[in-house]
């Protein structure tokens, strides 16, 4: 059987659209392929504003030669989504709406797009001090596994976790959003290029070779600020008398 063609994002986009969601008020094509860093694995991440849904949802289809992922909204649920990614401090939603190409506008994407775009501005709402103590201890708790651990495979995992904590820990104390997979790198980037560099290069040093020191030199510098690395005292649950 021969191939389906894969036609350019925005004219499949557009036909996917009228084809599926034709009744819906607005749909804007966002991702990979918006920002021009598509590569042949990527899809379409399309989000749809269809006022007479019940509920959000989101399919995935393949059609017009595309894998695409559909982000299914009416008029009010978008917003939960954009609070739940606010407290998460991964603003995916508003990411999507913001930087996406309108495929059907029947005036209500501007006032959506303002939305996103306030909220991407303004941050994420800035940890207490309760909290940076209780993200110290954490990394505290991983840095000492690190340097401790002589088990290959276990010293592989817990680098993961202790890179995902350094990254959030980094960007939240300075009112900046964090990422997942992939947008950890870009999430850095975009508070500090420098820092991103290093970043990678302690990481990737420990994967390439073992070698712990670049690791354990970036993460003492991060929690440096904060008075280093939190042990003793550290307390959490505990009623207070």
């Amino acid at each position: 059987m021969e191939a389906t063609k894969k036609l350019e994002p925005i004219e499949a986009a557009k036909l996917f659209v009228k084809k599926h969601f034709p009744n819906c008020q607005g749909a804007v094509l966002a991702g990979s392929v918006v920002r021009g860093e598509a590569t042949h694995t990527s899809d379409l991440d399309i989000v749809i504003f269809d006022k007479n849904l019940a509920s959000a949802y989101r399919e995935s289809f393949i059609d017009f030669g595309w894998a695409i992922e559909t982000f299914v909204h009416n008029l009010t649920t978008y917003q939960s989504y954009f609070q739940m990614d606010f407290q998460d401090a991964k603003p995916s939603m508003q990411r999507m709406v913001l930087e996406g190409i309108p495929i059907r506008d029947e005036g209500i994407l501007d006032s959506i797009k303002k939305e996103a775009k306030e909220m991407l501005e303004n941050g994420p709402e800035r940890w207490t001090d309760e909290i940076i103590r209780t993200k110290l201890y954490f990394i505290t708790d991983a840095l000492d596994d690190f340097v401790g651990c002589n088990n290959r495979a276990e010293e592989l995992f817990i680098a993961n976790a202790l890179a995902e904590l350094i990254h959030e820990f980094i960007l939240r104390t300075n009112g900046c959003w964090i990422g997942s997979s992939k947008w950890i790198v870009r999430a850095l980037k975009h508070y500090d290029v420098k820092f991103t560099e290093e970043f990678v290069e302690a990481f990737e040093a420990f994967y390439r070779t073992g070698d712990k020191s670049k690791v354990i030199l970036l993460s003492e510098r991060v929690l440096e600020p904060y008075g280093g690395r939190l042990f003793e005292g550290f307390s959490l649950g505990k009623e207070k008398l």
